[in-house]
């Protein structure tokens, strides 16, 4: 008997019923994971080898390599920064395919390099904080450019030679009054060209790697702009950065949330944002109180005991006098023609006890109204007098 009252009563969710409730979160989560996995494998493998020169991927640049081994120049892969410092010279132009994967000391080291090597410095689609370092003077618009292929409208004679081009990105902003400036969207240029402060050395900006792919290279001007750019002087260096770099390790005073890209911060921005709409719609409704039978029934004096129990373990003397008192007033209240509403208003009640009784009224009035009593003592004595008040009423 009591092993099914327990099992009737019992709050605790069964197995089937905790399914039922999670199988939606669940399913939602094993969708998402598998559209992150299907994402992350498709472009992977449209992204594989992306500006590599060994690469015949439609994101490769092997194409453009092999046009330029056809007209004498020689290019040579290099993954790390002493190998491309090394390789800055008079006779080469150095390509940097990524610019902004650079540490800020790789980017500093890459500067002072190539600054007077006198050769040619190719930088594709870096932004800021990368030029502050790679090219002082030049800024990043925060805007991108929504066309891809842009005229030249400048004088520099590869771009003009090579018309259209597909160079539409990142446009930037220079100080520098010497630089031509290419390929403009909305008046500001996707291709730079700023001249080295000695030497016959520059450094080429472009703000988008497209002339570069194999599946674009045919495409408008791009092979005449990019095979002009990459082959001016007889030895081109592919600077592809990499993780197995020793000098990327190195990040100075750089702590760990320095490090992090910002699309984690926003990942994790959203990740917050879905699991507090996931609360939303899954907490808990808290309506209004449903009156419910109790499985057994307790007698009223145990109620009592324990609420006296509580008080008392609670020292909470003046709850106690104040319950005390609160149900004394209600129950005199009848008796002396007061209704229920007044029967807690000082101005209605104790005047109908004065004269139904012939009292005192301040008496009256501490006893049914007073502070709370000091000690267990004087809250025993409280409760004596008032059901002695109530016995003096009920008299006939």
């Amino acid at each position: 008997m009591t092993g099914a009252t327990l099992a009737s009563t019992s709050a605790s969710p069964t197995a089937r019923q905790v399914w039922t409730r999670a199988r939606g979160v669940t399913l939602a989560i094993v969708i998402l994971l598998a559209a992150a996995v299907a994402i992350a494998a498709i472009r992977s493998g449209a992204q594989h080898g992306r500006l590599d020169p060994r690469s015949a991927d439609p994101y490769g640049s092997r194409a453009a390599a092999e046009l330029l081994g056809d007209r004498g120049v020689s290019t040579r892969v290099v993954t790390t920064l002493d190998e491309a410092r090394a390789a800055a010279g008079p006779d080469a132009t150095l390509l940097v395919a990524a610019p902004d994967l650079l540490t800020p000391r790789q980017q500093d080291g890459l500067h002072t390099a190539t600054e007077n090597s006198g050769g040619r410095t190719i930088l594709i689609a870096p932004q800021s904080p990368s030029l502050d370092i790679l090219v002082p003077g030049v800024t990043a618009d925060p805007a991108i450019s929504f066309d891809s292929t842009l005229s030249p409208d400048c004088d520099l004679p590869a771009a003009r030679r090579a018309g259209s081009a597909d160079t539409g990105g990142v446009r930037y902003n220079t100080t520098d009054l010497t630089a031509n400036a290419c390929y403009l969207s909305e008046g500001l240029p996707t291709l730079l060209r700023i001249p080295a402060l000695e030497g016959d050395g520059d450094t080429v900006i472009i703000g988008a790697p497209d002339i570069l792919y194999n599946d674009r290279l045919d495409e408008q001007g791009n092979a005449s702009l990019a095979l002009q750019l990459l082959g001016s002087r007889p030895h081109l260096v592919w600077y592809l950065p990499s993780l197995s770099d020793t000098s990327a390790t190195d990040a100075g005073n750089q702590s760990f949330v320095d490090l992090l890209p910002s699309g984690w911060l926003w990942g994790t921005l959203q990740l917050f944002i879905a699991a507090a709409l996931a609360a939303l719609w899954r907490a808990r409704r808290l309506g209004p109180l449903v009156p419910e039978r109790l499985p057994v029934a307790i007698r009223a004096s145990e109620t009592v005991e324990g609420r006296a129990r509580l008080y008392r373990k609670a020292a909470a003397r003046d709850r106690a006098a104040n319950a005390l008192r609160a149900t004394t007033r209600t129950r005199l209240a009848p008796l002396v023609g007061v209704s229920p509403a007044q029967a807690h208003a000082p101005e209605a009640l104790l005047p109908a006890l004065s004269a139904r009784l012939q009292g005192d009224g301040p008496t009256l009035h501490s006893l049914l109204f007073g502070p709370p009593p000091r000690d267990d003592a004087a809250l025993i004595s409280l409760a004596d007098q008032l059901d002695a008040l109530e016995r003096e009423v009920r008299r006939p």
